[in-house]
Formats: C-alpha cells, sequence, structure tokens
C-alpha cells in the first residue's frame, strides 16, 4: 500500500508524532487532495493540550488546506486532477433533521476536520466534492489555505453574526490571527471607526497598518474615555472578543453602546458575566456567540484576494515542514513574533 508522510495526534498520551500512513482512497463523491499547505490554528493547540475534548483515540490534524486534487473518486463531475482547490474545514452529517431538509449549512452534527476525521497536516487527504473552492489562478496557495478558517471565521463574524453596517463603529479585542482578519473585513465593509485593543505595542501598530484607526491598549484606565472620544460619546456599535478570556469578554461588553452587539469568537474555559439582567434588559446589549462559516463565504473571499480588494499578504508569518510541526505548535503556543498564521508545508 502506498504510503504518505502525515502528523498523528495520539488522545491517551497527548503527544503527536509524524509517520508513515497509508494514502487514503477517495470515495463516491470525494477528492484526494495533495496538500499544499495547511494553517496551524490556536483550536489545533487545544486539542493537544485537552482545553478540547477528543473525538478520536488517534487523528491527523489541520483543517486550513489548500492543494491540487490528485484523484476524482467516483460520481465526482466538474473537478479534474490538477485543479487548485481550497478544502473545507467540516462536513455535514447528512442524516441529522436540518441536513434530511436540505440544510446543510446549518447541520446539527457538524464533523469538524482534524477532530472528527483526518485532517490535512500531511502530503494528502481527503476532501467531499461538494466542499471544495476554487482558488483563481493569481491568488498564492500559501493565502488560499488560510482562507478555509483564518480568514473565513472572521469573516462570518463580521458579515453573518455580527452583521456590521457602513458606518458603525467597530473595537476588536486581541489582534492576533482572527482580530487582525476581523479588523481588514470590517473596514471593507465600511465601519467607522475601529478600535483595535490590545495589550502588545507591536501588534496595536500592525493592527493600524491593517486597517484600524485607533489602537489602544487594555489595560490603559483612560480606555473607556478615549473609546468614548473617538465614537463621539456613543461607544461602540459592535464589539469582537477575539482573545475569549473572562476579562476580555466583559471589557468589550462594557464599552458597547446601547443595542451594541458583542460577537464572542474567542474561545477558553473561562466563564465571563453580563451583568445584572435590570441592565442587560435597560442597554438592549446583544451578547452573540460565532463559530466558523459558510463554504460560500470562503469562494467569496477568494474572489476578494484575486480582485485585490483583501489583501493578505501579511497574513502568512511562517511556514515550517511537516517534519519540523512541533516548532511550530511552539513557536505559536509561545507567540514568537506574533504570527498571525503559520502554515505546514508537507
Amino acid at each position: 500500500t502506498p504510503t504518505m508522510r502525515a502528523q498523528r495526534f495520539h488522545a491517551e498520551t497527548k503527544t503527536i508524532t509524524v509517520e508513515d500512513v497509508p494514502i487514503p482512497e477517495p470515495g463516491p463523491g470525494e477528492v484526494l487532495v495533495k496538500v499544499a499547505f495547511c494553517g496551524i490554528c490556536h483550536s489545533d493547540l487545544s486539542l493537544i493540550n485537552g482545553t478540547f475534548p477528543a473525538m478520536l483515540p488517534e487523528v491527523t490534524q489541520g483543517h486550513e488546506a489548500s492543494g491540487t486534487i490528485a484523484k476524482v473518486g467516483p460520481g465526482v463531475t466538474g473537478w479534474a486532477e490538477g485543479d487548485r482547490v481550497i478544502v473545507a474545514a467540516g462536513r455535514p452529517c447528512t442524516t441529522c433533521p436540518n441536513c434530511r431538509r436540505g440544510n446543510f449549512a446549518d447541520c446539527t452534527q457538524i464533523q469538524i476536520m482534524a477532530f472528527a476525521y483526518d485532517g490535512a497536516w500531511a502530503e494528502y487527504t481527503v476532501a467531499q466534492a461538494a466542499g471544495l473552492t476554487r482558488v483563481p489562478d493569481n491568488v498564492p496557495l500559501e493565502q488560499a489555505a488560510i482562507l478555509a478558517d483564518a480568514v473565513s471565521t472572521p469573516y462570518g463574524a463580521v458579515v453573518r453574526t455580527g452583521k456590521v453596517g457602513v458606518g458603525e463603529s467597530v473595537g476588536v479585542w486581541g489582534l492576533g490571527g482572527v482580530g487582525t482578519h476581523v479588523v481588514q473585513l470590517a473596514r471593507l465593509v465600511g465601519a467607522a471607526p475601529i478600535v483595535a485593543v490590545d495589550i502588545n505595542p507591536e501588534v496595536l501598530e500592525r493592527a493600524l497598518d491593517v486597517g484600524a484607526d485607533h489602537a489602544f491598549d487594555s489595560r490603559d484606565e483612560q480606555l473607556g474615555a478615549k473609546i468614548a472620544e473617538v465614537t463621539g460619546g456613543r461607544g461602540l456599535d459592535v464589539a469582537f472578543d477575539a482573545v475569549g478570556l473572562k476579562a476580555t469578554f466583559e471589557q468589550a461588553l462594557s464599552h458597547l453602546t446601547v443595542g451594541g452587539r458583542l460577537v464572542s469568537v474567542g474561545m477558553s474555559d473561562q466563564e465571563p458575566t453580563v451583568g445584572s439582567t435590570t441592565m442587560l434588559g435597560l442597554t438592549k446589549k446583544q451578547v452573540l456567540g460565532h463559530l466558523g462559516y459558510k463554504n460560500v463565504d470562503i469562494e467569496t473571499l477568494a474572489t476578494l484576494v484575486s480582485l485585490g480588494r483583501l489583501d493578505l499578504s501579511r497574513s502568512i508569518s511562517g511556514i515550517v515542514p511537516l517534519e519540523d510541526i512541533a516548532a511550530g505548535i511552539e513557536r505559536l503556543e509561545r507567540h514568537e513574533g506574533n504570527p498571525i498564521r503559520l502554515l505546514v508545508q508537507p
């Protein structure tokens, strides 16, 4: 049986290895993709450190993948070997009530790549043909890979959950990979002003470079006064917590205007509070949880990159070979160099 190199996460010991494993065979409706690049995401770290429970005893991680089709499975039409593609980071179960109604986008038992089935920290990965996105010829495969989560999840947060409108004021807490792209996308849809909030001066400076109008230290005792000043005394229409800590969640919520929306994107095991129900009712603030995107969003983003409307040239902070995946994981965990997104190249 032909083999390939692949990273494997072992749930019992919470360890990773790079091993020789059989090259998977695409089934009906599937394709085999030769992986060009795959992102290293904080959710990958969360599986390794136990924050996210393991679903399988062993699994190949990696869910932000681009590459070329190496083999087409039975019944697949519209795709051919050599096509440049982005792989969807999840697939519908096809058996839940919503899927049986044809509403696959709202599957209640969505299967997440690299958790429920093998991902793309490997030379090859299998993907459903129905979840592929074609990569325009002028879009580098490095940038295409991160469209599968690092950019599409912020897109979903800004456009679908937050419903940011032209001229609305936006605050972003945490300017890592997710927060940086929230800033770019909020600017793209016409938000004004955009306020970046973090504790790292270098990260705040980068946020200004990619589209934030103001950048403030979250520890600044005058933070509230500064946000009030740049929003004409109103506060923020929409705040995005891209960190997920109790402190960032509650601080973002406190700086919303009456009727403002807090979109929680970052995740942790901490438990913030929204305060009294009386104040929540009087201020009419909304707290919205966000996860993921729709597959069509990836195509939209690929088009924006292709047309030069969305610049992701600064989003790739480094590329590591598959054999050095452990070093890439450690670099992200330590925030070495304040990476926006690191990639694995098999």
